[in-house]
């Protein structure tokens, strides 16, 4: 079974994204459990705990079709000792809070070395994080995001991903959520059924379909291999329509929350509605 949704607002409290989901006829959403540009918020009030269990239920969204997604100050690999204490405590609040909800992904970007440490003693500090968080932590699996390569961020190689994944102790709570967007503005072509055949078949061998736990269906405003991360709705940017057919046709991508977080939230059930017609 596919599910499919779009990362909606919070606006409201967190039990109000479930009804946005609904809204759009979608199986799965995303959502920010705080402000995603700050690093404190309060905590989440009991009854809207209570009530985001409530909506969840009502609407059919089990715990494999919700992926929130952390704060985007968070570098899991900052380079000085002070960020990154500060980044582990924010990261670990995260997770926390996916616990209170009973949600059992949590989708990140990995780190950047900012040009002061080097790639490997970068990945494995992300590493060493997830690793402290998850010890303090149960049940919740850390979901790594596929970058575009933008700056000094890591993780738009498949390589960087399984360096990761290979340092990570308890391989039960580490995934991967590919954003198709960031691939092909890293250098994985999507454009045709072949290069898809391609690009998912590097995926398989280097990191492991097992380690798939969702996906960002993005089109891209950004040129291939740009390293720029420029979302586009479907079929609107380079990609095109080819990449989203295949991964709905595809039982690779079953049974993981299939997300947009594409340009115009106004056509958001019309893409839904278009990805579903496709299986």
């Amino acid at each position: 079974m596919k599910f499919v949704g779009a990362h909606v607002s919070a606006a409201g409290g967190v039990d109000q994204a479930v009804l946005r989901a609904h809204e759009i006829n979608a199986t799965a959403f995303a959502l920010f459990t705080k402000n995603q540009r700050q690093w404190h918020a309060p905590p989440i009030k009991p009854e809207t705990i209570e009530q985001f269990k409530l909506n969840c239920e009502k609407y059919g969204f089990g715990k494999q079709q919700i992926l929130p997604h952390d704060s985007y100050l968070i570098n899991l690999g900052h380079p000085e000792t002070e960020a990154l204490k500060k980044s582990r405590a924010a990261f670990l609040d995260e997770m926390q809070r996916c616990e209170q909800l009973g949600i059992t992904l949590l989708n990140f970007h990995p780190g950047s070395h900012l040009n002061k440490i080097t790639i490997d003693a970068c990945l494995a500090r992300i590493a060493e994080s997830i690793n402290m968080t998850l010890a303090q932590t149960k049940n919740v699996i850390a979901v790594i995001e596929n970058t575009a390569g933008q700056g000094s961020n890591l993780g738009f190689k498949f390589e960087h991903l399984a360096a990761i994944i290979e340092d990570i102790e308890d391989k039960q709570r580490v995934g991967i959520c590919l954003d198709t967007c960031h691939a092909f503005a890293a250098g994985y072509d999507l454009r045709t059924k072949e290069a898809c055949d391609d690009t998912f078949d590097q995926f398989n061998k280097v990191v492991g379909f097992q380690y798939l736990r969702a996906m960002h269906l993005n089109d891209a405003k950004s040129q291939f291999a740009s390293h720029v991360d420029r979302h586009q709705s479907l079929g609107q940017g380079n990609i095109g329509y080819t990449a989203f057919s295949y991964i709905m046709k595809d039982k690779r991508f079953n049974n993981i929350p299939l997300i947009l977080e594409t340009i115009n939230p106004e056509i958001w059930s019309q893409e839904i509605s278009w990805l579903k017609s496709q299986q």
